[in-house]
Parts: C-alpha cells; sequence; structure tokens
C-alpha cells in the first residue's frame, strides 16, 4: 500500500514529511510543484509522512477521503502508473 498526499498540500512549502523518510519516495521539496507526490511503488508504508504533515493531507490509499479521492490519479499518474 502507498500513501497519497491530497488538497491540503497544495501550496504550502512545509516539506518535513520529506524529511522522516527514511526511503526518500516524497518527490517535489527540490522542484517547483504545486503539491508533494509520493512514489508508489518506493513507499514502504511506514507511515511518518503522516504524523510529519503540518496540514493533514497525506491519507493511506486504502482511506483517502470521499472528497479527495481525485488525487489518487494525479500521484499515480504523476509517475506515469495507472491508477489502481
Amino acid at each position: 500500500m502507498t500513501y497519497i498526499i491530497c488538497e491540503p498540500c497544495v501550496g504550502v512549502k512545509d516539506t518535513a514529511c520529506v524529511d522522516v523518510c527514511p526511503v526518500d519516495c516524497i518527490y517535489g521539496k527540490q522542484e517547483d510543484w504545486e503539491i508533494l507526490y509520493i512514489h508508489p511503488e518506493e513507499c514502504i508504508d511506514c507511515g511518518l509522512c503522516v504524523a510529519a504533515c503540518p496540514v493533514e493531507a497525506i491519507y493511506p490509499l486504502d482511506i483517502v477521503p470521499a472528497k479527495w479521492k481525485e488525487w489518487i490519479a494525479k500521484n499515480y499518474e504523476h509517475f506515469g502508473l495507472t491508477p489502481p
């Protein structure tokens, strides 16, 4: 399973989640993106990013709130992958 970064992260410049990720699977800290992305094939499901997120924007794939389900596809497609 992977985690998905959702809309509350848009425009947020805090990258604490990137700093705590033990496998460096969160991308966008060095890029000029509107949001950070978690690579679904690199994520080890540790959950450290969830606790570090200052805006509560990170959810396990299977419990992304309905209002932010579109971010699942955006995350997968960002890496050229087919969404589940």
